[in-house]
């Protein structure tokens, strides 16, 4: 029988498989270029981009885009940082490098 597949890569895809999510981490890449950050509190390059801008861009409730950044949190794929009372979420750039390593590895 075969390995069974590593329970952090299944977590990583499942949190993939959703196109906002997706979409969301590839934004993320580039804060500066996809979001609108007038009035942000934090450096978006250094600690995040705020939830709240997260929101304006997509348009859904916040506890969707909460939901949906909670999930790549989990996965592994965002860092989440309290700024006073608002969370900004980064890409773990480090943890996103080693998916794909990862799975040019094993597929």
């Amino acid at each position: 029988m075969a390995d069974s597949p590593d329970p952090d890569v299944v977590r990583a895809l499942r949190a993939l498989s959703n196109p906002l999510r997706l979409q969301l981490l590839s934004w993320l890449r580039e804060p500066e270029r996809h979001f609108s950050l007038e009035g942000a509190i934090a450096d978006p390059m250094d600690v995040g981009v705020c939830v709240t801008h997260i929101q304006a861009k997509v348009g859904l409730a916040q506890s969707t885009v909460s939901a949906y950044m909670a999930e790549l949190q989990r996965a592994g794929l965002v860092q989440a940082t309290r700024v006073g009372k608002w969370t900004h979420y980064k890409r773990d750039e480090q943890r996103i490098t080693e998916l794909v390593t990862t799975l040019g590895q094993t597929l």
